[in-house]
């Protein structure tokens, strides 16, 4: 059973004594409350003991378990002997996620449904499936005709590739873990933006690796454009990573695109160090009209790429893949067979079909997320004309400034509103960006038009409410 020490509990709950109005253990229960609920503590973790807290947060133990109490009763933990008090969600198993049914609107998830021609693409895909029969199906490396597919498409997009630089996984998610296990060891450094995709770090930190993370923002001065580059620089030249995981093309949750100039020079550091730059590029096709399209990030250095099709055919579709020479994608295929024998070959005939017609559907797609986004900044220029909704010129999500530090508060009071959110400091490290809310683009008008109500009505809720920070209520109001 995982384990959360006080010590890292207690920035993960910072500023939880926002308004003296509320009690403390009250204040205190709901920002872990949130945390369970947002991911940030994972369901069956052992929280650390009353007294361990209490001491680490500077308050009276009686505080402590007071909020542990209102928590276990509310249903968020469970009191097992000899393990201690333990995350979970109410009436459920604690390995189970928390459903979106019951009238929820999910928007803590940036995706698109799937393209309409998944399904006949599924019909052909059967069709073709009895060639593959006599085979044994377990293959670490892919099918060579989705391999070849993948290969092709590097090449059409100025990056050459050869099949046997492609190893075809379960997903990005599953390549990130893959490859993070296999380059990194226990005590090595790996460079990481801030803020980034959650599931990331959390794969970064399975290999115990200490985390480097480079700055990257939406608030741009003259001539920036995004990352901090001083500090991607010392990064690199201070601690000598063995792995940076990096998102040039549309960088979740921002929205940053990386300049062919950053990219050449990053690269020429990290070889300089020893460093292996992976990055992920799930999202770098989902141009709506940036002005200039860099070519991947390997065709200005050695670097490691990761895609998938869950962002622009169906997140259903577990179908991801890794672009690498030829030994590393060999010393992957060995590492593979620990944790799995194999992508489905089913889906891989499925999307080798639609690869096909794969710039067809990155239009239609382009046209989904250009409506998208002119809706959503439409709808939060009337309903927040003091929040700040950066340019999004592709990928799937906004990372919107509110002007004060709510954003925790804000996500709590979104759910009792039925809308899911994830709150800013679930992209970064140490409860950092509390001014932020990622918000997709991806979703329909009025899908978007029932978040940006319900996201009204908790905005104003936090005025009235006992958690909010009575220093920003001028803000609000």
């Amino acid at each position: 059973m995982a384990s959360l020490s006080a010590r890292i509990l207690a920035p993960l709950v910072a500023e939880w004594r926002g308004s003296t109005a509320s009690p403390a253990y009250t204040a205190l229960a709901e920002r872990v409350r949130l945390l369970v609920l947002d991911g940030r503590i994972a369901l069956g973790t052992r929280l650390p003991a009353e007294r361990e807290l209490a001491a680490q947060l500077g308050v009276s133990r009686t505080t402590v378990t007071a909020a542990y109490s209102e928590l276990r009763h509310a249903g968020y933990l469970d009191s097992i002997r000899g393990s201690g008090s333990v995350a979970r969600l109410p009436g459920r198993s604690p390995l189970q996620n928390e459903p979106t049914a019951g009238g929820y609107l999910d928007f803590s998830k940036a995706a698109l449904p799937a393209s309409a021609l998944v399904a006949r693409a599924a019909v052909l895909a059967a069709e073709d499936l009895p060639a593959h029969l006599g085979d044994t199906g377990f293959d670490p490396i892919g099918l060579p005709v989705l391999r070849r597919a993948i290969a092709d498409r590097y090449t059409a997009r100025g990056l050459p590739t050869e099949p046997e630089q492609i190893m075809v996984t379960i997903g990005a998610q599953h390549a990130i873990a893959l490859l993070s296990r296999t380059l990194l060891g226990r005590g090595d450094s790996a460079l990481v933006e801030s803020p980034s995709y959650p599931h990331a770090y959390e794969a970064l930190r399975l290999t115990g690796a200490r985390l480097v993370p480079v700055s990257v923002t939406t608030d741009l001065g003259e001539g920036d454009e995004g990352w901090d580059v001083p500090g991607l620089e010392q990064a690199l030249q201070r601690t000598s990573p063995a792995m940076g995981y990096v998102m040039p093309d549309f960088q979740n949750p921002t929205g940053c695109t990386m300049s062919p100039e950053l990219r050449q020079r990053m690269l020429d550091l990290a070889s300089a160090q020893g460093t292996t730059i992976v990055a992920d590029e799930t999202m770098a096709e989902l141009d709506i009209d940036r002005a200039e399209t860099p070519l991947p990030l390997a065709a200005y250095g050695p670097a490691v790429l990761i895609g998938s099709v869950g962002k622009t055919l169906w997140g259903g579709l577990r179908v991801g893949w890794i672009r690498a020479e030829r030994q590393l994608i060999q010393k992957l295929a060995r590492a593979r067979m620990a944790g799995d024998l194999g992508t489905p070959t089913l889906e891989q005939l499925l999307v080798a079909r639609l690869f096909a017609d794969y710039d067809s559907i990155l239009e239609t797609r382009r046209q989904q997320l250009r409506a998208g986004r002119e809706h959503l900044t439409s709808a939060l220029a009337a309903a927040f004309p003091d929040w700040r909704m950066p340019r999004v010129e592709g990928g799937l999500t906004a990372w919107v400034n509110l002007g004060a530090p709510v954003s925790s508060q804000l996500t709590l009071a979104a759910r009792n509103e039925g809308l899911l959110l994830a709150a800013g400091p679930r992209f970064g490290l140490d409860g950092a960006f509390e001014r932020f809310l990622r918000i997709p683009i991806s979703y329909s008008a009025e899908e978007t038009d029932r978040a940006v109500a319900a996201l009204s009505a908790a905005w104003e809720s936090l005025a009235r409410g006992p958690l909010f920070d009575q220093s920003f209520v001028a803000e609000v109001v």
